[in-house]
Order: structure tokens, then C-alpha cells, then sequence
């Protein structure tokens, strides 16, 4: 019986050991969400990026990922359920959608520990 509780203690040390935090899991989210990450369209800290340049009618163009980095929650949330202006629709739960909130706010929840 000791040596069942024993391994069983040993199994739960190892378990804690092997989880990743809530920011490691927000960043790889945000790196491969559902095989094409955020960054690609919104940039590596989603400050927004230009995808591609293109001629419409002889008038340059850009196809823009836009800005979400200072996104209210309540409008995250939204553009993450419904399909927007070329944004893939990646049918993402609401503790992913949660997660990639934190990866866009890190600085501000890292300013918060510290006080």
C-alpha cells in the first residue's frame, strides 16, 4: 500500500512539473491556434500587420490584419465568433479565447504582479 501511495505522490510531483503556465499555453495559442497562428496576420504582438499589396483598377491596395492588441475583451470576443474580412474562422472555446486575450495583455498582467 505504501509503495501505491508512494508512486501515486511521485506521479503528482512529475504531473505539476510537466504543465505549462497560463502565458506558455496563451503564446503557443497564439502561435498555431488551428494550424495558421495570429501572428501571420496580426504580428507578433498583435500590433497589426500588412498581409499583402495588390493593384485593384491600377490603385495600390493593402489586405491589412488589423491591430488587436488594444481590443476591448467584449469586441475580441466577438470577432473571434463570427467570420470578418478574410479572418478564418477557428471555432476557438472560451478559455482559448481567454488565453490569447492574456498573450495580447502580458505586459499588463505582468505590471499588475508586481505591485
Amino acid at each position: 500500500m505504501k509503495l501505491i501511495l508512494l508512486c501515486l505522490l511521485e506521479l503528482a510531483l512529475f504531473a505539476e512539473s510537466t504543465f505549462i503556465t497560463p502565458l506558455e499555453y496563451a503564446t503557443q495559442l497564439y502561435k498555431n491556434p488551428r494550424g495558421i497562428g495570429c501572428q501571420h496576420c496580426h504580428g507578433e504582438m498583435g500590433e497589426g500587420k500588412v498581409i499583402a499589396t495588390y493593384a485593384h483598377k491600377n490603385k495600390p491596395r493593402k489586405f491589412v490584419g488589423p491591430a488587436i492588441n488594444k481590443t476591448a475583451y467584449a469586441t475580441f470576443y466577438k470577432a473571434l465568433n463570427k467570420r470578418v474580412k478574410g479572418m478564418p474562422r477557428y471555432f476557438l472555446t472560451d478559455k482559448e479565447i481567454e488565453a490569447l486575450y492574456l498573450y495580447l495583455h502580458k505586459d499588463i498582467q505582468q505590471k499588475g504582479k508586481k505591485k
